[in-house]
């Protein structure tokens, strides 16, 4: 049962961190057992972790009896505080460096998979060339992964689809891209010109996890939709690279990035399907958080990318 919370003066100064990362593993496992698994604790510790801190706020966490384990309303709430401070404790080595007149430090870049874009790579090159000593990591992750690592602070920018917009992070537009359906060399339909929409009704799919109605790829389904593929999907993956592979193979029609994959088509891998007219356009931003404190690093990569974008008309930013 809650108790009167304790003053706020009080948990600054006995409120341990140790504590809120063990509600954060707790929360994401689900379960004690999990919990105590990937903290290499014994079960025992990681409940008297819990007991402890809702001790110390004065309200119960989470709600745990046998077959069931939910956060409560305040456990969310503190769930949602506690990975914002986690990431601002990962981040401060980055904080306490020592300043010097070179820029330095670390930039890790979330990026959805197959990112195929000219401008993405001469801002690296520009950066990397006025920064020698500063250093980058590109992460590859779905879309969804992307954004989370963001808001998390995890990393320092996303550069992925988005569906709908968190108000608590900056978007920018990177680059426009049309995606078209294709078949690989042992497809029925591998080859054949003149092919209409009405010869790929009721075909077999392979596509991506966000191939949904309700996800980014929004408009790749109701072109799927208009080709009246077949409703059973065979194969999906959230890497462009795993689509393609299944493409190729022959499992099914899928779509694919008509710019990332114009070199399949001339060495005979991929054969483009119809509608060759109304392909749909995909956006893809930078996004970043603007309550991240960044290193001078970040700071210069994102400048960098930024002002390179403002200086691109979309139209040399789409991709076709």
């Amino acid at each position: 049962m809650d108790r009167p919370a304790n003053p706020p003066e009080r948990l600054v100064r006995e409120l341990d961190w140790n504590l809120l990362r063990t509600f954060v593993v707790l929360a994401q496992a689900g379960s004690v057992t999990g919990a105590a698994e990937r903290l290499r604790l014994k079960q025992p510790t990681v409940s008297a972790a819990l007991k402890r801190l809702e001790d110390r706020l004065g309200r119960r966490l989470i709600d745990r009896r046998p077959g069931h384990f939910a956060l409560t309303e305040a456990g969310a709430l503190l769930y949602r505080e506690a990975v914002d401070i986690q990431g601002s404790i990962l981040r401060l080595s980055t904080l306490i460096r020592e300043v010097t007149d070179e820029v330095q430090g670390h930039v890790r870049i979330a990026v959805a998979s197959h990112v195929v874009c000219p401008l993405f790579d001469r801002a690296l090159a520009a950066f990397h060339a006025r920064h020698p000593r500063a250093t980058l990591s590109l992460d590859v992750m779905p879309s969804r992964a992307a954004l989370a690592a963001v808001s998390e602070k995890a990393a320092t920018l996303a550069i992925c689809l988005v569906r709908q917009r968190n108000p608590a992070l900056e978007y920018l537009r990177l680059y426009r891209e049309f995606f078209g359906l294709y078949c690989g060399p042992p497809h029925p339909l591998f080859g054949r010109a003149g092919l209409t929409l009405d010869d790929l009704k009721g075909l077999p799919s392979v596509s991506f996890e966000t191939d949904r109605l309700q996800d980014v790829l929004r408009p790749v389904t109701l072109m799927r939709a208009e080709a009246e593929l077949g409703d059973h999907i065979v194969g999906q993956s959230s890497h462009l690279e795993e689509v393609r592979r299944m493409i190729v193979a022959g499992l099914g029609v899928g779509p694919l990035p008509v710019h990332v994959v114009r070199r399949d088509v001339e060495d005979g891998l991929l054969w483009p399907l119809p509608p060759h007219d109304r392909q749909p356009a995909i956006d893809v931003h930078v996004v970043w958080n603007p309550r991240a404190r960044m290193n001078r690093a970040e700071d210069a990569m994102l400048a960098t990318l930024s002002a390179m974008i403002e200086a691109t008309p979309i139209e040399a930013r789409t991709y076709r």
